[in-house]
């Protein structure tokens, strides 16, 4: 059983208005810390993968969840089965798939 005595070792009090001491900077103007490269470089960091604006297009099909899920079914199913579920998928990705020159696996295929 706990008495009083052994509560007030167990619930220790944090006392308010005491500051613990600062942390000085590791390098300041002067010191001869030196510091670590920045990971990023004044250069501009290139952001853009390597697809078009037509596979832009489809990703985006395959982020939209109104059209069902795109796992184990490739994107021309995919729209298929929208479109007779009266979804009204784009009709821009149907003319990309049928037109051949770009991926018909989904976004998702092979990396889940």
């Amino acid at each position: 059983m706990v008495t009083k005595s052994n509560m007030k070792g167990f619930y220790k009090q944090k006392k308010t208005g005491i500051s613990k001491k600062k942390a000085s900077p590791s390098a300041s103007l002067g010191s001869k810390v030196t510091q670590s490269s920045p990971l990023i470089s004044h250069a501009a960091p290139d952001l853009k993968d390597d697809y078009d604006e037509q596979e832009e297009l489809l990703r985006q099909f395959d982020l939209n969840t109104a059209y069902g899920p795109c796992l184990g079914i490739t994107r021309l199913a995919r729209w298929e089965r929208a479109c007779r579920l009266g979804m009204d998928p784009p009709k821009q990705v149907e003319t990309l798939l049928k037109g051949g020159k770009v991926r018909l696996d989904s976004l998702w295929d092979g990396r889940i």
